[in-house]
């Protein structure tokens, strides 16, 4: 499918792929909540983890809360395992709920003092206080959700601790064990929402065995219709594709209850530009799989005037049960798309 966020933003889009807000190049931007933080909002009190937020090569993120802050993405896949999978002794538990609650305790803090300060400030500044109040009050809320999770035991899997690669050009191990990890945090129900940054800007000359890359996968996206590039950048693209392939496989491996994975899980895969070397965000090229829909169909929409990518994710949010008749500028549910 071909849809848009905003008509607008380059390369500084990315970080408005999932929330759709409006002028992301701009002075004056001012994100909103993704996608997955909503769901978050919405179901994510029912796992031990409300999201998770990970990033390849760099630290752009695709999650956002309500107040317009980023969260932070983790780029190590061995972080993110034990995060998940490595249950800490009981003294480390005790200090992990201690832990929490001092910070808990610190927040409640700030909370008050950014209240006493809102009264002495203007109404500009007043705004700044209530968006940065209102991160605070996320933070409690968060806080308060681990410690509950705290005592209780982490899910048992059969593989290992993945090994970080140690160069970013190692972009195609990276992918694949923050996949791997994915799948797994699905498949042990650890978390409902997973979003994943592949940062092409932050990555450099991609080694992938057996081809011949020579320069960074950012620079070959403007290729400038230049052969070699188009060339290389083929290659890796091709790469992308396999990549998420074994993803998608791996999922339908994993059966529960007559289904699989990916009949249970929604994947949506895409980019922030239609055509990178023009710095384009309209004519989103936009892959979307799992879930128990239609799927093996390509749904092309005008592309003079785009269809707006959010259309789908009214649709996510109404195909995991939670009530929304909007996000952002979207007109509707996605047209075309039917559960099966």
């Amino acid at each position: 499918m071909a849809c848009r966020i905003r008509p607008d933003g380059g390369h500084p889009s990315d970080i408005a792929f999932l929330t759709a807000a409006p002028h992301p190049a701009g002075s004056s931007f001012r994100n909103t909540i993704s996608l997955d933080q909503l769901v978050a909002e919405r179901i994510g009190t029912l796992t031990r983890f409300p999201s998770l937020t990970l990033a390849v090569n760099g630290g752009r993120s695709l999650s956002w809360s309500r107040a317009g802050v980023a969260i932070p993405p983790e780029g190590q896949a061995s972080r993110v395992f034990n995060r998940l999978f490595l249950q800490g002794s009981p003294t480390e538990v005790a200090a992990q709920v201690h832990e929490l609650d001092t910070g808990r305790s610190i927040l409640d803090v700030v909370g008050e003092q950014a209240k006493d300060l809102r009264k002495d400030v203007g109404a500009r500044d007043r705004t700044r206080l209530d968006q940065y109040f209102s991160g605070v009050r996320d933070l409690v809320h968060r806080l308060q959700e681990s410690k509950g999770w705290a005592n209780k035991p982490k899910p048992k899997v059969k593989v290992g601790a993945p090994t970080d690669p140690a160069s970013p050009a190692q972009y195609v191990a990276k992918v694949r064990a923050m996949y791997d990890l994915a799948r797994l945090a699905f498949e042990t129900d650890s978390t409902r929402a997973v979003t994943l940054m592949l940062n092409s800007v932050g990555t450099p000359v991609v080694q992938i065995p057996g081809e011949s890359i020579t320069d960074s996968y950012h620079n070959l996206s403007h290729h400038g219709m230049a052969e070699e590039k188009l060339k290389q950048l083929r290659v890796i693209d091709e790469g992308h594709m396999k990549l998420l392939a074994d993803l998608f496989n791996g999922m339908k491996g994993a059966k529960e209850g007559g289904e699989t994975l990916l009949d249970r899980t929604m994947v949506l895969y895409g980019s922030n530009l239609g055509d990178a070397n023009a710095h384009a965000t309209t004519n989103l090229p936009t892959l979307f799989a799992g879930g128990g829909f239609k799927h093996g169909r390509h749904l092309a929409f005008d592309r003079s005037r785009n269809y707006p990518l959010p259309n789908l994710f009214v649709s996510v949010l109404q195909r995991l049960g939670i009530e929304a008749a909007s996000f952002g500028p979207s007109t509707g549910t996605m047209r075309g798309l039917e559960v099966v």
